[in-house]
């Protein structure tokens, strides 16, 4: 009976694995097009809350972990969003600063609490990384993509990934995301080893 109570007890205690089912590896950035498509459904459907967050997940290029524990303090001074935003990351305790463009501060503006985005469970004041990863699926899914192929990471790639390809600034992007090492940089943005090479030859000191 003891033994019994005991299973019964392990199988309660066992949980199901996060990434049970998922693609692991590196999350596809969003292209400009489908940027403008979930932001423009997000504004159709009055959606304030996740127009903001989507906004500024885009803009900040934050992880997930960093993004759902902003508060109001740490993007606004004085009920005034502000241009610029710095946090210290929870990952790698460094500050990291990002800007916060015009229709960003607009719709963080129309959205304001203690947390940025507080969670709709009473027991947890913001939202969780969990939460937030359900809500960047529905957005993908609602503009006909693949949510294996995409994630939370998505949204921190993707400005970092149109910076680059902009202007083929390594450093700038290194800083944008706060990443120590440039080699990170580089794995991060899914560069060649040759691209990077070739961008290093070109560059003059």
């Amino acid at each position: 009976m003891k033994q019994d109570t005991q299973d019964t007890n392990d199988q309660n205690n066992h949980q199901v694995p996060w990434n049970k089912g998922k693609l692991i590896g590196q999350k596809s950035p969003l292209k400009l097009k489908e940027i403008w498509v979930i932001r423009i459904r997000l504004q159709m459907a009055k959606n304030t809350r996740e127009l903001a967050l989507f906004n500024l997940a885009i803009d900040s290029k934050l992880r997930g972990c960093d993004l759902v524990k902003l508060r109001v303090c740490d993007v606004a001074q004085s009920n005034r969003v502000s241009t610029r935003a710095m946090i210290m990351q929870q990952k790698t305790h460094r500050p990291v600063q990002f800007e916060i463009t015009e229709q960003t501060r607009e719709s963080v503006g129309a959205w304001i609490s203690q947390y940025l985005f507080p969670s709709r469970i009473h027991n947890s004041p913001h939202l969780s990384t969990r939460q937030y990863a359900r809500i960047v699926d529905d957005w993908v899914k609602s503009i006909g993509l693949d949510p294996a192929v995409y994630g939370t990471h998505t949204m921190r790639r993707t400005k970092a990934t149109l910076v680059y390809r902009k202007t083929k600034n390594l450093r700038a992007v290194q800083l944008l995301l706060g990443h120590t090492k440039l080699e990170s940089t580089v794995r991060y943005l899914g560069i060649e080893v040759d691209d990077a090479l070739e961008i290093s030859e070109q560059t003059e000191i």
